[in-house]
């Protein structure tokens, strides 16, 4: 316990000696727990009061969201929109296009500084990560690009040893420059008159409409507009005073509802559901969250989502129910309900969902499966059969052509069975070029399925793929189908390994990303071992009905191009 101290005051020097003491007290219990990451890095996790505090990786001592909400300026902290939370839970990193730049500037950090993610109008943070870059790297590269490897998030299986807290309210900090600067803005406002001209060009542009409307059209008139706009002004202000008239309570009851309905409306889709309750909140709810609001329902009339839920059953919008002990699911929404219809999304979240939507059209138009074609190149073994029609070593036959060939054959040489059609008479080269050794003087007749079998296990395979929009392409040997296998982690843990989607014209980080955010886990992809150029997908859990209906029903890829998909788990209630 005191190396730990001793530890973490290295790693985090602005901790106070009380706030050490708080933060790993002397005589309080203290847990160390051993777990591992998706990619089977070990990871101790230290946890006091059943919070998990401290995780350490490589050596490296790293605070968890539920420390860092006690302390929010413990790293320096970069702030994102609060859609953006939903990846980052789904294990994605932090792209610099998704980092809000704020008026005082960002805070210096070098590449690998451990800094905090907040979201936009609360400082707490609600994710942790390496920069993968210096500040100024991050400028001078336009933010573009990876700007944090996040370790991380609120509501990841970390979060999720805890006791599940949601991240407190804080405001952010307003620097005593910045309100010097707004409160001399504000007396430099009141000290000018209405036709006051100023001889700073950059004020002249700020004032310059108004001054120019009032030499054109006169100060009567202008004094008319000034009426209209301070009583169009002062609507706003008693609508304004009207909704912070409201408790903190009913706001956070709005908030709840308009998030609702604004997922049920752009999110959910029939084809998830049953959909569980804490994915439709973790998930659909809070990437509706305005900017600068967050979801707490214990600050709500409600106090807990079940009840919340109730509630919207008993206005019979949609029907949750427990299909496993002590979990409880979405089954059925009623799309066509009044309320659902008659709510309008926000504005600067139509636009958003409108882009995604055409995204998601475009990623499912954009896939069509390949049109696989077996082949077969005439081989050395049986070249005398097919030189009668012509062809050489190396040529290239569909199954069709060389049955054709071979019945062409029989009947150019009369080898058809006088007695019995359904065979052929075996001659010198169809005993050469299709009997073994052993069985040259044992058989003298096949029957005319066995003869095209044989012929086709002694030619070349080959395989032509033909994606949409483009040329053929030949390729030697059968073409290896999608292979799917469960694979054991240690804690019992069950991960699913998706091989050869190269093979059929799917991106595997497009699919790991597509799966990640179906599933809720976390998704990786690693080089496929002892092969060039191929990765796989690594995802956790058992995966495999959510990998057969994208396979099969939204790629159509036919089912005989997919190994694996028979161990899938059996649906059943546990008992």
């Amino acid at each position: 316990r005191r190396k730990l101290r001793a530890d973490v005051a290295a790693a985090f020097p602005s901790l106070s000696a009380d706030q050490l003491t708080e933060l790993i007290p002397n005589k309080e219990e203290l847990n160390v727990i051993k777990i591992y990451s998706h990619k089977g890095e070990p990871v101790t996790v230290y946890t006091n009061h059943k919070n998990p505090i401290l995780f350490e990786m490589e050596r490296a001592l790293y605070p968890t969201v539920y420390t860092l909400w006690l302390y929010p300026d413990l790293l320096p902290a970069f702030s994102t929109w609060p859609p953006v939370l939903q990846k980052l839970a789904g294990g994605a990193d932090l792209m610099l296009p998704g980092v809000v730049v704020p008026s005082s500037g960002f805070p210096q950090v070098e590449q690998g500084t451990l800094c905090a993610v907040t979201l936009l109008g609360n400082r707490s943070p609600v994710a942790v990560g390496l920069a993968t870059m210096s500040t100024a790297e991050m400028l001078a590269a336009g933010m573009k690009g990876k700007g944090f490897a996040v370790l991380h998030t609120y509501m990841d299986h970390l979060w999720e040893y805890g006791d599940k807290s949601y991240p407190p309210t804080l405001a952010p900090l307003v620097t005593d420059s910045a309100e010097k600067e707004s409160t001399e803005d504000e007396e430099e406002t009141e000290g000018k008159e209405p036709g006051s001209s100023s001889t700073d060009p950059l004020q002249e542009v700020d004032v310059g409409d108004l001054s120019l409307k009032e030499t054109l059209m006169g100060k009567e008139e202008v004094s008319e507009n000034r009426a209209a706009e301070t009583a169009q002004d002062g609507s706003t202000e008693v609508q304004q005073e009207a909704e912070d008239s409201r408790t903190p309570q009913e706001q956070m009851d709005a908030l709840f509802h308009q998030c609702f309905f604004h997922a049920l409306k752009c999110k959910v889709k029939k084809s998830e559901l049953p959909l569980l309750t804490s994915t439709f909140l973790r998930s659909h709810m809070f990437s509706c969250c305005p900017a600068g609001q967050q979801l707490d329902i214990k600050k709500s009339s409600y106090k807990k989502f079940s009840k919340f839920l109730q509630c919207m059953q008993q206005q019979k919008i949609l029907q949750v129910k427990e299909l496993n002990k002590g979990v409880e699911s979405i089954v059925e929404v009623d799309w066509k309900h009044p309320d659902v219809r008659a709510f309008a999304v926000p504005e600067g979240f139509a636009s958003a969902s409108a882009a995604q939507d055409s995204k998601s059209e475009e990623r499912e138009q954009g896939y069509h499966a390949p049109e696989i074609i077996p082949l077969y190149g005439v081989s050395t073994k049986v070249m005398p059969l097919f030189q009668e029609s012509g062809h050489k070593k190396g040529s290239i036959l569909s199954s069709s052509e060389v049955r054709n060939i071979i019945i062409n054959y029989v009947k150019t040489n009369e080898l058809v069975d006088e007695t019995n059609k359904n065979f052929v008479k075996v001659n010198a080269i169809l005993c050469d070029c299709l009997l073994d050794k052993s069985e040259q003087d044992e058989i003298s007749n096949l029957k005319w399925d066995d003869l095209l079998s044989r012929c086709l296990e002694r030619l070349q395979p080959l395989h032509q793929v033909t994606f949409y929009g483009q040329e053929p392409i030949v390729r030697k040997g059968n073409i290896e189908p999608i292979d799917i296998t469960i694979a054991q982690r240690s804690s019992n843990k069950k991960v699913t390994i998706i091989k050869n989607l190269e093979l059929y014209g799917l991106d595997p980080q497009c699919v790991a990303n597509i799966l990640q955010q179906k599933v809720q886990a976390s998704a990786t992809i690693a080089p496929v071992p002892g092969v060039k150029d191929r990765v796989q997908v690594q995802i956790q859990g058992n995966q495999i009905h959510h990998l057969a209906k994208m396979l099969l029903e939204e790629y159509q890829l036919p089912r005989k191009y997919i190994q694996g998909l028979e161990k899938a788990p059996k649906l059943g209630r546990k008992k």
